[in-house]
């Protein structure tokens, strides 16, 4: 497929050990902490939540999903998605909407609609992760901001400014120059600590990630959702659980397709939809804002070396005990070190290669490609964006096969004319199938053969009765063959009027669910 393939050659060279999944699950703890305090931010909710949030998610998915290395917490697809929410109807509508999201995943896993992400084209699949590529770029610009004290943001300017880009600059040398050197300990953790200890140790004025908030806090607690037990609660936070549900496995679904990628293995999709519902379903009872797979988090994690579950449950351990015991140090990190790790992973997510396929591309890939990541960018809405990608490929493959349709025709030894259709039947089709035909000239028993076409909907049975009616009115007679069994049963309703031969009728086999 071709996803962050600059990144695979790395990954292959890393072998799963314990040490290599700890750090890994480490450097992850320490890069989510920011994230998950922006997002709650973003929501409209506190940076504990966020914080929660991403600890329930994360332990829950590590031990029950189904993509060993990928990790899952708060996200900022979800936290758009609630802002709305929260702001008109409060905290508690939320977590009662993410109660009713999680119950959404779980039944799209239990029914297997996981496998459909299979029907996701590659153009769709570039868009997605170019999109998020540079929305995660965007999303650091704000730490080289100032926010005033009416919520005005304006631009660092001067030494903060320099200090900001400076230590941002060696934070991404450390990762790219490390692993050429040693890749005893994951470039992203090295680049942390010594990006911190410098700062530190000269007292060094820059943002740290005590500014944003205190992540201070005890153990989370468990929470009804102080809501009326209505159908009308029902009817405000049904839509909003909807659209995050099927935005978080949109999202996590892909996320996964792309580590199945970079670690050349197999993930079971409708494993982790019921995961990430459990997960959901249990954060919504302890005060959580929901959460999805972070695809930013899931490439640090697999590219600094980890494999296995381990490194998924290390890092919301790691940080909860952050929350618990180590947050006057966490604190203490600066952002500089963090905004770097996060643009290291944007420049990793970004599939490079498509640009230089834009010119061997067909045009409507092109198209889906950019109208995918512009909507990712500018809307944050990862299902609207994919869904769309979806709809113009389709649209694409209809016309296509729309005028790829044939009937070629010959004379058989008694003197009927056959014609043998090549290319499927259905609704884009129907109009180029008509002008295949010959009704005035033809003989009086005309055959279509089926061998190598299908009967694909009610438009194509409609144009078969309109096209029998023709020859029936100048006195002659239609007969099919060569039908599959499937093509058969959409007939059945036309059986008044058209002649079926059912003879040598081709088989055809279905996608099974086995380790979907």
């Amino acid at each position: 497929m071709g996803v962050i393939s600059g990144l695979i050659d790395r990954v292959k060279e890393k072998e799963s050990n314990v040490k290599n999944e700890v750090l890994s699950g480490l450097t992850v703890a320490l890069a989510l902490v920011p994230e998950a305090v922006a997002f709650s931010l973003i929501a409209g909710v506190s940076p504990l939540i966020g914080l929660y949030s991403a600890f329930f998610i994360g332990i829950i998915t590590a031990l029950l999903g189904g993509r060993p290395g990928m990790i899952s917490g708060a996200t900022g697809a979800i936290a758009v998605v609630v802002v709305s929410l929260v702001a008109t109807h409060g905290v508690e509508y939320l977590f009662a909407a993410v109660v009713v999201m999680g119950l959404i995943q779980i039944l799209v896993g239990v029914l297997k609609l996981g496998k459909f992400i299979r029907m996701v084209p590659h153009s769709v699949m570039f868009g997605f992760v170019n999109g998020l590529a540079i929305v995660i770029f965007m999303a650091q610009l704000t730490h080289f901001k100032n926010t005033s004290v009416n919520g005005a943001e304006s631009w660092l300017t001067g030494v903060p400014m320099v200090v900001m880009v400076g230590f941002v600059i060696l934070t991404m040398a450390i990762i790219y120059l490390l692993p050429k050197i040693t890749k005893a300990i994951p470039a992203p953790l090295t680049a942390i600590l010594v990006v911190s200890a410098i700062i530190i140790a000269f007292g060094i004025e820059t943002k740290t990630v005590g500014d944003i908030a205190s992540i201070k806090g005890g153990l989370p607690k468990f929470h009804l959702p102080k809501v009326p037990l209505s159908f009308e609660t029902l009817k405000i936070v049904f839509p909003y659980s909807l659209i995050m549900a099927m935005v978080g496995l949109i999202e996590s679904l892909l996320t996964l397709t792309v580590i199945d990628e970079m670690t050349e293995t197999r993930g079971r999709g409708n494993k982790e939809s019921v995961a990430q519902g459990l997960a959901n379903l249990v954060c919504g009872f302890f005060s959580g804002m929901g959460g999805c797979a972070m695809i930013g988090q899931s490439i640090i994690n697999v590219s600094s070396g980890a494999r296995k579950k381990l490194s998924t449950i290390v890092a919301p351990v790691t940080l909860l005990m952050f929350i618990l015991f180590g947050s006057s140090l966490i604190e203490r990190v600066p952002m500089a070190a963090l905004v770097g790790v996060m643009f290291m992973v944007s420049v990793g997510t970004f599939e490079w290669a498509s640009l230089k396929m834009f010119r061997n591309m067909p045009l409507s890939d092109v198209i889906v490609m950019l109208t995918v990541a512009l909507v990712t960018v500018f809307f944050h809405n990862l299902a609207v964006a994919v869904f769309i990608g979806i709809i113009i490929s389709a649209l694409v493959f209809a016309w296509q096969h729309a005028t790829n349709i044939h009937a070629r025709p010959s004379i058989d030894k008694d003197g009927n004319k056959v014609y043998e259709v090549d290319g499927p039947l259905f609704f884009a089709s129907v109009s180029a199938f008509n002008d295949r035909f010959d009704v005035k000239n033809d003989p009086e028993i005309v055959i279509i053969d089926f061998m190598k076409s299908r009967v694909l909907d009610h438009s194509a049975i409609e144009a078969l009765n309109k096209l029998t009616e023709k020859y029936a009115s100048d006195g002659k007679k239609v007969l099919l063959r060569h039908l599959s069994s499937d093509s058969r049963e959409l007939l059945d309703n036309a059986s008044a009027i058209i002649e079926v031969n059912y003879l040598e009728d081709p088989k055809y086999k279905v996608a099974s669910n086995k380790l979907a």
